[in-house]
């Protein structure tokens, strides 16, 4: 039973071996169910990331008028009709940023208003590019402090046309737009404008889950798409585990010189965080500098294995972390100068960890602030495999997606009090 104040995790002083196999994908998840409630016919996903992210997810599209079951811990059941329904109340989401991002893209289905709302700290996580694009597309979308509360003014349509996107902060507006074109009245051109766009992967993932419920979408140039009207058609999706959990389970082995098997070979996964392995595997002489760009919810893992490394290790690319669950650049920073002052600095948005080795199997009592930030948590229970005294507090926000993941530890021989 997890402390709902802090979690210790106690040093197993032993390598870590054993099979884990981590929940379903939440990108993978949170796109299925979107597409699924805009089919016709019955979807049934399984393997799915059952987590309050996609609680919310889910929760939401019942709102909506969509029929959602789950006849078990890793099974929706999906009944779309093709048609959303107006909800008097606002859509609560909590700080699931994908969830709101892509129901603010297919709001416009709804005939009527729709307010996506969620916690205090979904009010910091900007929204306005999206808002931007949809507003291109025809559509009565606001959001007047660029961050949630959205309302949006649907007609139960969405026009065609060519729309431009600055995706600078975030992939998820590009796939938002991509999975609402699918049902448009006329063809819908996407050009991206601005700083470029990291963390492509994911809207490769968002293309491929399109195809698999009938959507007509094209690349037609290296930051450009085309998606033809047609009408999304139910299907049974297998999600594959989530990646970004596979990452605390291969860190966690690499650290002690043990391997976890996560149930599939990184090489398999599509999920673009699944890259980190190769960082993983060079523990300890891991890169001078790693490129997060496009895996951008690796990084916390990678950095808090960094500060064991050999050498120092810089971060690039990373600046969308500023704008996640919380500033997760800043975040790392702090919480590895509280375990030990020097051991992380800031440079612009690059983070530098000074990787000591030397740390393995000190006593260094330390309380880490996660910032309801389930990756915070997570990455810094790493840090309590090696060094003796390490708590993370408000452990509980670990089921934003992994609501598993301390008793994952614990099947591992680890202990977590």
């Amino acid at each position: 039973m997890v402390i709902a104040s802090a979690a210790r995790v106690t040093p197993p002083n032993r390598p870590l071996f054993g099979r884990v196999t981590p929940p379903g994908s939440k990108s993978i998840t949170n796109r299925a169910l979107p597409l699924a409630a805009l089919s016709e016919g019955v979807s049934r996903l399984t393997g799915a990331l059952k987590s309050d992210d996609t609680r919310y997810m889910a929760a939401a599209l019942r709102q909506m008028g969509v029929d959602v079951e789950e006849p078990d811990d890793t099974t929706f059941v999906v009944t779309g009709t093709g048609n959303l329904k107006r909800h008097d109340a606002p859509l609560f989401l909590g700080n699931a940023g994908t969830a709101v991002r892509f129901l603010t893209g297919i709001a416009p289905y709804v005939p009527g208003m729709v307010v996506l709302d969620g916690d205090a700290h979904m009010h910091k996580r900007p929204i306005a590019p999206l808002i931007a694009a949809l507003t291109a597309l025809g559509v009565d979308a606001t959001a007047p402090t660029g961050c949630p509360p959205v309302t949006v003014q649907g007609s139960g349509r969405l026009s065609g046309g060519l729309v431009k996107i600055d995706a600078g902060l975030s992939s998820q507006y590009v796939s938002a737009i991509l999975m609402a074109a699918g049902r448009a009245d006329a063809p819908v051109e996407i050009q991206l404008q601005g700083s470029g766009l990291d963390a492509r992967g994911y809207v490769d993932l968002t293309v491929t889950a399109m195809r698999a419920f009938g959507g007509a979408v094209e690349q037609t140039g290296p930051m450009s798409w085309r998606v033809e009207p047609a009408r999304y058609v139910a299907c049974d999706l297998a999600v594959e585990p989530d990646a970004s959990a596979a990452t605390y389970l291969w860190a966690a082995g690499a650290l002690t010189g043990g391997v976890i098997d996560v149930g599939l070979a990184p090489e398999v996964f599509s999920q673009p965080d699944a890259r980190a392995y190769e960082m993983i595997r060079a523990f300890p002489h891991m890169p001078s500098q790693i490129d997060g760009s496009q895996m951008q919810d690796a990084i916390p893992t990678l950095a808090v294995m960094a500060a064991f490394n050999t050498t120092q290790v810089r971060f690039c690319g990373i600046r969308n972390l500023r704008v996640k669950e919380c500033d997760r650049i800043n975040a790392l920073s702090t919480e590895l100068n509280r375990i030990r002052q020097g051991l992380a600095s800031e440079e612009g948005d690059d983070l530098i960890v000074n990787g000591d080795p030397s740390l393995t199997g000190t006593s260094l009592p330390t309380q880490i602030e996660t910032y309801a930030d389930h990756r915070i948590a997570m990455a810094f229970a790493l840090a309590g495999l090696m060094i003796e005294g390490i708590e993370i507090l408000d452990p509980s926000c670990v089921g934003k997606t992994y609501p598993g993941f301390w008793d994952a530890l614990r099947t591992l021989g680890v202990d977590v009090a």
